[in-house]
């Protein structure tokens, strides 16, 4: 069998470096266009990558029988500066299997469907600030509610000048990586310059600092509380043990309380932006949605989550911008051929969710917002992966999901907000991220005889 060449792109290294950090989505797809399913690159640091989006390739990849990929925690060293050094986002090996296996639990199961109620208050609370007639930001709004889940279920911050004050400085920490000099510096090291507190990286490691504190202080108190009074995230941690019985240290939980912070707030927040862009650019999306939620008799959180095409606009809006574009890097630990490409041990490997779900062949006319083709068609998680695969697949994903159709439900059954874009609206780089451009202006509408989804629970 004859073994084809998987090619390189032949632009510089620098000028690869400035499109994918400029323009990303761009970028993939002129890769994709150019030299198909499989290509190196070197626009991510100093690594030369091999660009995988082929669905047969990601099966080949991570099926665990086969035993290909390892995820060494030295290619995440761009994210320490988020993160800190003990994050699990930086651990691998036996080290990082332990962690995850520890900070897992609360994101399942029964425990999670008790924070339903709080996110639905949460969310309620929220858009009662809004003003009929008056523009606003969707991602502010989205923002704010996910700030103020992460912080009250899972910092479990109940005292409000605390709450105020870490509310105030994370969300002008985060805020400072929509900067490209910061999103830069992000993903290239070279970058991150501590040229004082008024220069960009040094304002941005001053906050950090500050937050560090804050969390300290919130750890502190926390431990000094009676245990099994509080079912926030950070208690249970706290309480939680690994095999041999040790806990993890009050540095080792502040790390992972900021994983936790960048992982399932921005994150979260970016989708349901751009899907309240897309449900209110598409009215008979809006129409189909609202009917099947105001057709619940008793619209409890279980029974929101469980709706189907809730489920479908949620699936569809995580496909055709997926919030992350690329999972974690890869490298490969023994030799495999992909479909007639022979790729050597060594390989550093980097799956493409945004080109996966960008494909013709899997999702026809992939540029058109089409929630009907996840109730027609059950997807192979090789096909639809939103959340990565494999040993760093995101741990929050049935929470970030659940979390997802609740906001969505309270707002459109307490609330009628109108877009007021006037062009589509396009992805942008925030950070790691693929944000809507400019945040989606929307305004709220008058609506007689609202009754409140938080008095129906």
């Amino acid at each position: 069998m004859t073994i084809k060449q998987i090619e390189k792109l032949k632009t510089p290294r620098f000028i690869q470096q400035i499109e994918f950090t400029l323009k990303p989505l761009e970028f993939l797809e002129r890769c994709a266009k150019d030299y198909g399913d499989l290509f190196f690159t070197n626009s991510f640091g100093e690594l030369e990558l091999l660009v995988v989006s082929n669905p047969q390739d990601l099966q080949e990849l991570f099926n665990p029988t086969n035993k290909i990929l390892d995820a060494p925690a030295t290619v995440n060293e761009p994210f320490k500066p988020q993160v800190g050094e003990n994050s699990l986002i930086v651990q691998d090996g036996e080290r990082h299997q332990r962690l995850r296996r520890l900070i897992m639990p609360p994101f399942h199961g029964e425990q999670m469907l008790n924070y339903g109620q709080q996110i639905c208050d949460i969310t309620q609370q929220a858009i009662q600030h809004l003003k009929v007639g008056q523009t606003f930001i969707a991602r502010h709004l989205t923002e704010d509610i996910t700030m103020t889940i992460i912080l009250k279920i899972v910092f479990g911050i109940d005292q409000e000048s605390r709450f105020e004050q870490l509310k105030n400085l994370m969300t002008t920490w985060l805020s400072l990586t929509s900067s490209p000099l910061i999103a830069s510096a992000l993903l290239l090291p070279s970058l991150r310059k501590d040229l004082g507190a008024w220069s960009p990286w040094g304002r941005y490691l001053r906050k950090r600092q500050q937050i560090n504190e804050n969390l300290m202080a919130q750890i502190l108190e926390r431990r000094q509380q009676v245990q099994g009074q509080h079912f926030d995230i950070l208690s249970m941690l706290i309480e939680a043990k690994y095999e041999d019985g040790q806990s993890l240290s009050d540095v080792e939980l502040r790390d992972n309380l900021l994983t936790l912070l960048n992982a399932g707030h921005d994150t979260t927040a970016t989708a349901l932006a751009w899907a309240l862009y897309w449900i209110h650019q598409q009215p008979q999306v809006y129409e189909k949605l609202l009917h099947e939620l105001q057709g619940l008799n008793t619209p409890d959180p279980l029974k929101i989550t469980q709706l189907p095409y809730l489920t479908a606009v949620c699936q569809e809006t995580l496909r055709i911008y997926p919030v992350v574009p690329s999972t974690f890097p890869r490298v490969t630990i023994r030799p495999v051929n992909l479909r007639g490409y022979h790729v050597t041990c060594g390989t550093f490997v980097v799956p493409s969710i945004y080109l996966t779900h960008r494909r013709e062949d899997l999702y026809p006319q992939p540029d058109k917002f089409q929630p009907e083709r996840f109730l027609n068609r059950k997807y192979s998680p090789y096909e639809f992966w939103p959340f990565g695969a494999g040993s760093r697949q995101c741990l929050g994903q049935v929470f970030a999901l659940f979390e997802m159709k609740l906001i969505l439900a309270t707002i459109l059954l307490n609330s009628k907000l109108k877009l007021e874009e006037k062009a589509p609206v396009t992805p942008a780089r925030r950070g790691f991220l693929m944000a809507p451009k400019g945040g989606v202006k929307m305004s709220s509408m008058a609506v007689e005889n609202l009754l409140l989804l938080g008095e129906r629970l």
